[in-house]
């Protein structure tokens, strides 16, 4: 496995350790279908949460949540859409990003609510 592959899985691994610890239920981590992929979804109260999880070493050069593009964004919510569908939720549905740096002695994480919001049209 690639470093960056490993980075992601344990920073996957420790988003949601910190969303259990403040009361989220997991629905899926890397739920896949066809070719849409969403790292972690989750219930906070009544919401669906849709988690991007971004986890860089100290080397990279821009924040781990600069990586969420435009184009992230819209696979993001066609592959939120497609659960949505698949599973017949019924819900309010937010978008969060994790962010998560690995450093020599551990790891800095950021959990943004409401990263960004679905375009229109």
């Amino acid at each position: 496995m690639s470093k960056a592959f490993e980075l992601g899985r344990k920073g996957e691994e420790l988003a949601v350790e910190h969303l259990r610890s403040v009361g989220y239920e997991i629905l899926a981590v890397n739920w896949f279908s066809h070719h849409l992929e969403l790292d972690i979804v989750a219930k906070d109260g009544n919401e669906l949460v849709i988690v991007e999880v971004k986890a860089r070493g100290t080397d990279s050069y821009e924040h781990p949540s600069e990586a969420v593009s435009n184009k992230k964004i819209r696979f993001l919510v066609n592959a939120a859409e497609a659960y949505i569908f698949e599973n017949d939720i019924n819900c309010d549905t937010r978008f969060d990003v994790i962010s998560i740096i690995f450093t020599g002695k551990g790891f800095e994480l950021e959990h943004f609510k409401n990263a960004f919001y679905p375009p229109v049209g």
